[in-house]
């Protein structure tokens, strides 16, 4: 690893013990500690497996440099500094489901009190990363408010505005690539990602306790083909998807959102706006097969800057516990009416018959708990209602790191679940 003002305090001692003894001539094996680092500045090289890092300061992956995090490190940002992590050359991060990697935050802090985060920035990719992974990933309790000596508005990054809260990752390269997979966002203070161009595949993601006045879950603006698919997404505080062609970047924003699970959203909002997936700005969209249960609205669009007319909407599942729900999935100039659309028109209709959630949580519930289970139970109606054929985006793939990783294929069910 290559690090500016990096101070290292590994175990070196443990190679020193091998082949000591006890008094009676047995051979003692040493206990052998992960690396633990403190560092802030420019970091290049790998972090190995299992190491415990501590960010002191502001990270910054300087152009033409690349950083790759193994399975099973645990990132611990410095809850005073706030730091930013600055990416300009590439970024891997690939943990696994036994071992994720954690961006996080001493353990002291993680407390009700702390809920929506707030404790350090995000990560932010300039325009010179081109490319981005993270794959098993565990990042919470972020989304500092930026002030003007923070070091993405001293380079001009994401909106560069002191008071803007920092979105868990934003990526600005159009021609750049971004495969965020089987990672969790939680405890952030508003958006979770923010992103502004790129060839982007967005899978196998679970997004929950986020957003305290606003914000979405993915966000897209222009500049950005993007496959979004087999996603969980529970009570943003906004949008679960916001999908806009601002910016007036090439290409158009196209993406294709595809077997996603969305609750609860928009509840939490103190304006209306959206509650689920909303739609802008010429945005070329096409959703497919799914399920949004007990969201504010359904799928809205901005009737003075509308999507494209290329636009699909498509075999969609709304239901709502409630009546005031139901009514507002209705379709209307502003709401969304799809083809081959299941929607909920009084109270309970449609009861996708999740294997283990309760239907009847309070809608402005954030809390989450990890023993709900979102698959389906035999008889739902979301099972063999979804389409297949439609085309990806990324079907051929994108290549990161010499690795390809392609958008998997839809399902014929609706949601991000069948059964288990």
């Amino acid at each position: 690893m290559k690090t500016k003002n990096l101070f290292v305090s590994a175990l070196l001692f443990a190679s020193l013990l091998t082949g000591c003894s006890k008094d009676d001539g047995t051979k003692v094996t040493p206990e052998v500690k992960p690396d633990e680092l403190s560092i802030s500045g420019e970091v290049s090289g790998t972090w190995k497996k299992g190491s415990i890092v501590t960010v002191k300061g502001d990270l910054f992956v300087p152009a033409g440099k690349t950083l790759s995090i193994e399975e099973g490190v645990t990132v611990l940002m410095d809850t005073t500094v706030k730091p930013e992590f600055i990416v300009q050359g590439n970024l891997y991060v690939v943990g696994t489901s036994t071992s994720p990697v954690k961006i996080t935050v001493p353990e002291s802090a993680r407390i009700a009190k702390n809920k929506f985060g707030k404790l350090w920035g995000g990560i932010l990719a300039a325009k010179t990363c081109s490319e981005l992974l993270l794959d098993n990933v565990i990042l919470e309790y972020g989304g500092a408010t930026a002030t003007e000596a923070s070091s993405s508005v001293k380079l001009g990054l994401y909106k560069a505005l002191s008071g803007e809260n920092v979105p868990a990752l934003w990526f600005s390269n159009v021609a750049g690539k971004l495969v965020v997979r089987n990672t969790t966002f939680r405890n952030f203070n508003e958006d979770c990602t923010y992103l502004e161009g790129g060839n982007i595949i967005f899978t196998n993601n679970t997004f929950y306790t986020t957003g305290v006045s606003g914000g979405e879950a993915l966000n897209f603006k222009s500049g950005c083909v993007a496959d979004v698919s087999y996603n969980l997404i529970y009570s943003t505080n906004t949008n679960g998807l916001k999908l806009s062609n601002a910016g007036d970047r090439t290409p158009q924003a196209h993406i294709i959102a595809y077997n996603n699970t969305l609750l609860n959203n928009g509840w939490r909002r103190p304006t209306i706006k959206g509650g689920s997936v909303w739609v802008e700005q010429s945005v070329y969209a096409e959703l497919y097969n799914n399920l949004l249960a007990n969201c504010r609205f359904g799928i809205k669009r901005d009737t003075k800057k509308p999507e494209d007319p290329r636009s699909v909407f498509q075999n969609t599942l709304f239901y709502s516990y409630t009546q005031l729900g139901a009514d507002q999935f209705q379709p209307n100039a502003e709401v969304i009416g799809g083809k081959n659309d299941i929607i909920s028109k009084t109270a309970g209709d449609n009861d996708p018959k999740f294997v283990n959630y309760p239907v009847t949580t309070a809608t402005d519930n954030a809390d989450f708990s990890a023993s709900w289970d979102f698959h389906l139970q035999a008889g739902s109606p979301a099972l063999s209602k979804g389409t297949t054929t439609f085309t990806r985006n990324h079907k051929a793939g994108i290549v990161l790191n010499g690795k390809t990783y392609s958008s998997p294929e839809p399902a014929n069910y609706i949601g991000a679940f069948g059964t288990k």
